[in-house]
């Protein structure tokens, strides 16, 4: 704000005029000045700056106008405004540039306060997109927390829950799996609101679609069995389908390859196998493990379905199913439809896994992570098909409602589709 005088214009215009008409009675203007000076009852060095401005406001001194000096202030003002809104531009770049086009208003308050001493908060302000009435009813807040809304403090009791359930599931989970999982522990918050903090704290879910590597190897010359799915990847009960499929990991300057049997009733991981080899060993494990966890009834009819691979299609292979009285399927079409479902896991698991987590450099590693994950997959994933349930969740349900049924009717829903 500009220095206001004490003396009205009236008075300095008056001043000047009384210098200019009686410097002839004194011997110099000085004279004149410090005569007028002493009635006016101004110093005799401001009556004289008074004089000067009003000669060269007149023309009769060279230099500035009132006007000019005006304008060059206003331009000063202003360029120290633009650089002054530039530092904090440069600086506030690098911490808001994954804010989006609005960064979240506690990182706009923590730089204001990291930059006010310098600044001040009202410059800052005018250059970010806060109020400064915002910024101070945030710092009031914290001053004192019982001045919050209901709605701040219901969001500060939600952030940590919110990030705990994020991190807690390999950071995959999206705004709906979140806000599921929440709900399942017993937390009555609207979708929305954990969509809003979310947005808020840079919590985002895995987003699927990388490129692909061919490990799929058919063998033309090979007996196929028939498909007895057709692309119905649907089961009324546990082990009654099965589908496996394999993928590929790099690992440095190789790859290793991860086999996987996949229960379709619940999508439940019953088996998998690591190995820097691509031979059918690498299913046959898989499918070993599968069997020995969950071929107990084995007078029950199971499935196993698979793509044209001639890793599931070797003797060894097909022998092993017919010793576990499995009926093999294969795909008949030759396309990745032909075995969606594990294509849907095999995704899932590069996604969650394989992508955020890498590079992967040692085999050991890369097994030990796909260990935790199947674990995690099978125990806590929530899977919007099941209902947003956990697979071995799934599982349970159904066989608590097979318990709860008259002996003949479970029976007949154990029968094959």
């Amino acid at each position: 704000m500009a220095n206001r005088s004490k003396y009205s214009r009236e008075t300095r215009e008056r001043a000047v005029r009384l210098v200019w008409e009686t410097e002839g009675q004194h011997g110099s203007q000085w004279a004149a000045i410090c005569s007028v000076a002493e009635k006016v009852g101004c110093t005799s060095e401001t009556l004289r700056k008074w004089v000067r401005r009003a000669e060269r406001d007149g023309g009769q001194r060279p230099g500035p106008t009132s006007s000019e000096q005006e304008r060059i202030k206003a331009l000063e003002r202003e360029n120290r405004e633009l650089k002054r809104a530039n530092e904090i531009l440069r600086k506030a770049s690098a911490l808001f540039r994954a804010g989006g086009a609005r960064p979240p208003t506690p990182l706009m308050v923590a730089f204001i306060d990291d930059h006010r001493s310098e600044y001040g908060v009202e410059p800052i302000c005018r250059v970010l997109p806060i109020a400064p009435s915002t910024y101070y009813t945030r710092k009031a807040i914290e001053a004192e927390p019982e001045r919050a809304s209901d709605r701040a403090r219901r969001d500060a009791a939600l952030r940590p829950e919110i990030r705990r359930v994020w991190q807690e599931n390999f950071s995959v989970y999206g705004v709906r799996k979140v806000w599921r999982q929440l709900r399942r522990e017993g937390a009555p918050v609207a979708r929305c609101t954990v969509a809003r903090l979310m947005r808020e704290m840079g919590l985002r879910g895995a987003i699927r679609g990388r490129g692909f590597k061919v490990t799929t190897q058919p063998d033309e010359c090979l007996d196929r069995p028939r498909d007895l799915v057709d692309r119905d990847f649907s089961a009324r009960r546990p082990n009654e389908l099965w589908v496996s499929d394999l993928t590929y990991v790099r690992t440095g300057s190789s790859f290793a390859y991860v086999a996987f049997v996949i229960d379709v009733f619940a999508r439940r991981i019953v088996g998998w196998q690591v190995s820097n080899s691509l031979k059918s060993d690498l299913a046959l494990n898989a499918l070993e493990q599968a069997i020995a966890e969950r071929r107990a009834d084995g007078e029950r009819a199971l499935v196993h379905h698979s793509d044209r691979g001639s890793q599931y299609l070797s003797i060894r292979y097909t022998e092993r199913l017919a010793l576990a009285g499995i009926e093999p399927s294969v795909g008949s079409r030759g396309d990745s439809y032909d075995n969606a479902l594990a294509e849907s896991i095999i995704g899932l698991y590069k996604t969650e896994l394989i992508y955020p987590r890498g590079p992967w450099t040692r085999l050991e590693d890369l097994e030990l992570a796909t260990l935790g994950w199947v674990w995690w997959f099978n125990h806590h994933r929530l899977l919007g098909p099941l209902g947003d349930i956990p697979p071995v969740e799934f599982e349970e349900q159904y066989h608590s409602r097979q318990a709860a049924l008259p002996e003949p009717l479970a029976l007949k829903s154990n029968t094959l589709r």
